[in-house]
């Protein structure tokens, strides 16, 4: 028998389509791939208690889009949605959607980068108030930063409040990431990409590479964040490091975050996030992508993944916690966006957050690359397709 040190432990085969050029999350697809269980926790993974996968019903609920990026309810059965490369920002209602009147000439579009992630606030019913993550340009060249906007009564305008942090590197546009998360706590969770740049996800003077942890309110770092007392700014907004591109953020219902992020040839990665864990990516010198997503070899200790997809990469995005009973099986798993793949991954953890279960079904592997999922308040999925040139839609997943 192998050991739990032994580079796969076990494997969960999936019938499926498989990439072309592993290395590009942008890539088409061609062969068929493994999604291995990580050596940590899978050797004697227990059975899963027998319950029915539901049928899923899919609809395309709002089309003629390009690269939507996000989608958030925001209540009387709206919906606000970004599209990336456009620089948009749209609410659908009643049926129907309008763009809201937003500086989308103040949005840096380039490659990976441009207006992505949403997070609405809290208070949103009386405030009005909602977050973007997007490409920014400065006096010495561009940035990713969050963003703090009133959208008006008639949710046709959005004002700008002012930023809430900034200063996530840039270079080509490449691993702009940039996820938000509002946690049940009322913090703000920000995932970041490396900008492709080999030092920033061990630097702790970087703020790419990393999870970070702030009041959306203030912009101050988070009171209990692991290095808060920190001299330098930037360490004390860091509540994880060592990531590569995190594309997705998600809380679950015991209250852990978790991250998901792209890998490089091989091992996109779902982390469960813990207080100044250092993920392990270390990319030097300059940006050798040859190096494993989690380097065990280095100093210190580095946070295992709760699930790799091996080699090659599926290239991973959004997630959420499916909840609701009528999702059955799939109540309590982590729904996870594939780009490359083209399909949606429902991973199971058990209590202790240990892998049991990977299924993808056939029902959405049909509408290309998904890229963002969002529980909408009657516990259905909404996810966003990501193919391009006007043929994209936000996808209604409901359980049968």
């Amino acid at each position: 028998m192998r050991s739990l040190s032994a580079t796969l432990a076990a494997a969960v085969v999936l019938a499926v389509l498989a990439p072309a050029a592993p290395s590009e999350a942008n890539a088409r697809p061609a062969p068929a791939y493994t999604v291995p269980v990580s050596a940590a926790v899978a050797a004697d993974a227990a059975p899963v208690h027998a319950r029915q996968v539901p049928r899923l019903h899919v609809i395309r609920m709002i089309t003629g889009l390009d690269h939507p990026w996000d989608v958030q309810p925001i209540g009387h059965g709206r919906l606000l949605y970004t599209q990336r490369d456009r620089a948009t920002l749209s609410v659908w209602q009643h049926g129907r959607s309008h763009r809201v009147a937003f500086p989308s000439d103040k949005v840096w579009v380039s490659g990976e980068t441009g207006l992505m992630s949403l997070a609405i606030d809290p208070s949103f019913a009386g405030t009005g108030r909602f977050y973007t993550c997007q490409g920014g340009t400065t006096t010495n060249g561009h940035e990713v930063h969050v963003v703090a906007w009133h959208l008006d009564d008639a949710a046709t305008r959005a004002t700008r409040v002012g930023e809430v942090i900034g200063g996530f590197p840039a270079s080509s546009g490449r691993h702009g990431g940039c996820r938000l998360l509002i946690a049940r706590d009322g913090s703000m969770l920000v995932g970041t990409g490396d900008a492709a740049i080999g030092t920033n996800p061990e630097s702790l003077h970087s703020l790419g590479g990393k999870t970070l942890r702030l009041d959306p309110q203030t912009g101050k770092p988070w009171p209990t964040n692991p290095f808060v007392h920190a001299k330098n700014r930037h360490q004390r907004f860091i509540q994880t490091y060592g990531h590569r591109n995190v594309q997705g953020l998600a809380q679950r219902r015991d209250g852990s975050l978790w991250s998901v992020e792209q890998g490089t040839y091989r091992d996109d990665e779902v982390n469960k996030l813990k207080d100044g864990g250092d993920y392990g990516y270390n990319p030097v010198p300059g940006y050798n992508e040859s190096v494993p997503m989690t380097d065990r070899s280095r100093p210190g200790k580095q946070i295992r993944a709760r699930w790799r997809s091996g080699d090659p990469t599926l290239a991973t995005s959004g997630a959420t916690f499916v909840r609701g009973k009528a999702w059955g099986a799939l109540d309590g798993a982590l729904a996870v966006g594939v780009l490359k793949d083209e399909r949606l991954l429902f991973l199971t953890f058990d209590r202790t957050g240990h892998l049991r279960k990977v299924r993808a079904p056939r029902a959405l592997r049909r509408y290309g690359r998904l890229r963002s999922v969002t529980v909408a308040p009657n516990h259905d999925l909404l996810v966003t397709t990501d193919n391009g040139n006007g043929s994209d839609a936000i996808l209604r997943v409901s359980p049968r």
